[in-house]
């Protein structure tokens, strides 16, 4: 008999309040064509500006968030911050990855884990993505170690918006159908898709599928390939009547 019920452990910033609920909206929507059900539990690491140094000493205690979950025997972790691990140098999801589900094995409760920025990078690949077009709120500085990062994952980044919102909470505050008015601004000539959030706290679901129809591109966003290789890696369909192009069940 398969399984039905799981559990989805979330590695969260103290002061993220948007992976708590666009992850869990994403889930619920497809428990409305599938018969799997989902229940959260989160772990919390401080973070309340988003700067470098703040996003180093967050990193650090993932760790320990990974050993918390694991205790509630959890199925599947997500590491909910994009920039924190992009931040910390090229390809470091990989070893972010690693060294949190050795955690888990340590504690005798092994649990695979996705990254957002990980999950990212798959999600574009898997919808062969090539040039993209990104919105982000971070400060300059930060934005640049993204569009660094994803370069160095083999894509290009033809155009990108960077909000510059130092304030964490801040960020959880947009209004998710700005980003309609916000994708005006973009250069799109030659791009093949859209990341409406490059981040997990800033609120992009409600504009996904309306995104699509506005530029005629794929849109995703970091939460939506998060939910996405969550699916993958339970072995689940990844098919969510919302979210865009990757969760219409071909990917």
């Amino acid at each position: 008999m398969s399984k039905l019920h799981y559990r989805i452990g979330q590695i969260v910033p103290s002061s993220n309040v948007t992976m708590e609920t666009e992850i869990p909206a994403l889930f619920r929507a497809r428990e409305s064509v599938a018969p799997e059900r989902f229940t959260f539990h989160s772990s919390r690491m401080r973070m309340k500006k988003v700067t470098q140094e703040e996003l180093a000493a967050m990193d650090a205690n993932s760790l320990k968030c990974a050993i918390e979950l694991s205790d509630a025997r959890v199925d599947i972790m997500g590491y909910a911050c994009l920039v924190a691990i992009m931040s910390m140098g090229r390809g470091y999801h990989c070893v972010s990855e690693v060294n949190l589900h050795e955690e888990t094995v340590k504690n005798d409760a092994p649990a695979p884990v996705v990254t957002s920025a990980g999950a990212l990078v798959k999600g574009l690949q898997a919808l062969g993505a090539k040039k993209l077009a990104l919105i982000m709120p971070y400060m300059k500085p930060l934005a640049e170690k993204v569009v660094d990062y994803l370069e160095h994952q083999g894509f290009e980044i033809l155009d990108y918006i960077a909000l510059e919102i130092p304030d964490n909470l801040e960020v959880a505050a947009q209004n998710p159908l700005n980003l309609l008015e916000v994708a005006k601004r973009l250069n799109l000539t030659g791009v093949d898709l859209l990341v409406a959030s490059a981040c997990v706290q800033m609120p992009s679901l409600q504009a996904i599928d309306l995104l699509e129809t506005q530029t005629g591109i794929p849109v995703t966003s970091a939460a939506v390939c998060t939910t996405w290789e969550m699916l993958r890696k339970l072995n689940l369909d990844t098919r969510i009547p919302m979210g865009g192009r990757l969760l219409s069940g071909g990917y």
